[in-house]
């Protein structure tokens, strides 16, 4: 195993999971159940782990088996964020039945937030760069690493809620609302540029 390539590796798709940056999304997102946040930041990475080893391992067979392009899951994943900001903006706490799958710790919050097109897009490249077997298992136990911190940092988030106001969480509902609204237009954007240089197929 290398240890430059797992660094590299845990760096990179640390840096774009971001997990001290979902914090207030965590926990804008689980504002109507705060008593199951623990729950919920388990949930959440255990998806975006799935998501992203998935895409790992197999990545380039179902990207091409299902004639997908990152930049349609570019803007797959722009338009599940844009309905969950237009939630928050509209001055309520998404409900567990109006999220997709029933709960907001699976979607939006473990993918795409945290696996995203960024995290797949990176793990993608780190495997088909690796070299053989030992390179590809240090790939993978970077990003295993990698979740195990955005773990550690969401259960953090779930102590520090018992310390906040409510007033607190509901201005930190509203501002992630906008940014999750700016985050949905960028990955947008970003999709259909791509399909603008280089076409849809």
């Amino acid at each position: 195993m290398s240890a430059s390539l797992f660094v590299r590796v845990l760096v990179t798709v640390l840096v774009i999971l971001d997990p001290i940056g979902n914090v207030p999304t965590f926990l804008a997102l689980t504002a109507a159940d705060p008593g199951h946040r623990t729950r919920a930041a388990g949930q959440a990475t255990v998806v975006a782990a799935a998501v992203i080893l998935a895409f790992a391992l197999f990545g380039q067979a179902i990207l091409g088996v299902l004639h997908i392009s990152v930049p349609a899951i570019q803007v797959s994943g722009g338009l599940v964020l844009a309905l969950v900001a237009l939630q928050l903006l509209a001055f309520t706490s998404p409900e567990p039945s109006a999220v997709a799958g029933g709960n907001p710790a699976l979607v939006p919050l473990g993918t795409p937030l945290l696996a995203g097109p960024g995290a797949i897009a990176a793990t993608m490249v780190f495997i088909r760069q690796a070299g053989g077997t030992g390179a590809t298992l240090t790939v993978v136990a970077g990003l295993l690493v990698a979740i195990g911190i955005v773990y550690v940092v969401l259960r953090a988030a779930t102590l520090l809620s018992r310390h906040l106001r409510r007033n607190v969480i509901d201005l930190l509902t509203r501002i992630v609302g906008l940014l999750l609204a700016a985050i949905a237009v960028q990955l947008v954007a970003l999709g259909v540029q791509a399909w603008v240089r280089h076409g849809v197929a």
